[in-house]
C-alpha cells in the first residue's frame, strides 16, 4: 500500500470515509463499516487511537507520488484524545498521512476540528508519528462505532483468542454404526500452529450439528460459533470456499461426497462475510 519517496514523513495511502466540500453535507451516507471491516482494520493495527484533527497540510504532488486520481495526500497534526488499544507510549499529539477524496473543484474537505478512529502502528525511531494499517484505517469517529470495536479489541488482546485460519489441512468423514450416521472432522491450518477442527456430527432423523475446537482433543459437543464474533470471523471470512480435493482423505466416493457436502454445510451455517470498506 506505500509508496517509498524522499520525504520526511511515512508515505500512507488511506481514504477518508467522510465525502463533500467542506463543512457540506454528504448526500448520501457511506455503509457503516461491519464487523468485519472492523476486525480487518483491528488485526492489522497495533494501536487504536481516537483523535482530533488540529491541523492538515496538502502536499504538493511532487512529493506525494502514487495518489489515486481524486484524491490528495495531507499530513495531519492531531491531538490524542484516547488509546483504545496498544502499549507503544503515545504524547498528546500524533501526525500521520493519509489520502483523501476531493471534491469536484479538486479541494480536500477540511479535516480540522473533526473526530477520527486510527487504525495504525508507531514509526520506528519517530515518536509521535504513525502510519496507517491500511486505506481504510482512519474512520470518522462516533460513539457507536467505538461501542462495537470495544469488543473486537477485547477478544483480539485475549490470551485465548481465536487464532488466524490459514487454509484446511485434512478432512475425513467415517460413517457410524446406524444408516445415515456419520462424523466429519476437518483439520485447519492456524498462524499460531495450535489445533483448528470443524466436527459435523449426522444422526438419523436429526439435522447435522457441527462445532469448532481450538484443542487436539475433537470434542463432539464442540458448539458453532456465535455471530459477529472473532472465532465467527475466522471461519466465516478466511475458510476456501471449497473444499480442496487434496485434503479430503476419505477413502470410498461415499465418503469423500459427504465431507464435501459436510464442509459446504459448514459455510453455510457460517454465513457470508460482508464488508463494506472493501469496495471503497
Amino acid at each position: 500500500m506505500n509508496n517509498p519517496i524522499h520525504f520526511a514523513r511515512p508515505i500512507i495511502l488511506a481514504a477518508v470515509l467522510a465525502t463533500g466540500v467542506a463543512a457540506a453535507p454528504v448526500p448520501v451516507a457511506a455503509p457503516a463499516p461491519t464487523y468485519a471491516d472492523l476486525a480487518d482494520l483491528a488485526d492489522k493495527a497495533d494501536l487504536v487511537v481516537h483523535v482530533a484533527v488540529t491541523r492538515q497540510t496538502a502536499l504538493p504532488p511532487e512529493r506525494a507520488p502514487g495518489v489515486a486520481p481524486g484524491f490528495t495526500r495531507l499530513y495531519i497534526q492531531a491531538r490524542t484524545l484516547a488509546l483504545l488499544a496498544g502499549s507503544a507510549p503515545l504524547g498528546g499529539s500524533v501526525s500521520y498521512l493519509v489520502d483523501v477524496p476531493t471534491n469536484a473543484k479538486g479541494k480536500p474537505p477540511k479535516l480540522k476540528k473533526r473526530e477520527f478512529l486510527l487504525f495504525a502502528k508507531p514509526v520506528p525511531g519517530r515518536p509521535g508519528e504513525l502510519q496507517l494499517a491500511s486505506p481504510t484505517a482512519q474512520l470518522p469517529f462516533d460513539g457507536a462505532l467505538a461501542d462495537r470495536l470495544r469488543p473486537i479489541l477485547s477478544e483480539l488482546a485475549a490470551t485465548d483468542a481465536a487464532p488466524s485460519v490459514t487454509g484446511v489441512r485434512d478432512a475425513l468423514s467415517v460413517p457410524g454404526a446406524l444408516v445415515g450416521e456419520s462424523e466429519t472432522q476437518v483439520f485447519l491450518g492456524a498462524a499460531n500452529g495450535e489445533p483448528v477442527s470443524l466436527t459435523v456430527v449426522r444422526r438419523p432423523g436429526m439435522t447435522p450439528t457441527w462445532g469448532v475446537s481450538y484443542s487436539e482433543i475433537v470434542d463432539q459437543a464442540a458448539r458453532p460459533p456465535e455471530p459477529d464474533t472473532l472465532a465467527w470471523y475466522r471461519l466465516a471470512c478466511f475458510l476456501p470456499a471449497q473444499l480442496p480435493r487434496e485434503a479430503n482423505l476419505s477413502q470410498d466416493p461415499a465418503s469423500r461426497a459427504r465431507a464435501t457436502e459436510d464442509y459446504g454445510f459448514v459455510l453455510r451455517q457460517l454465513g457470508p462475510c460482508p464488508r463494506t470498506l472493501t469496495a471503497r
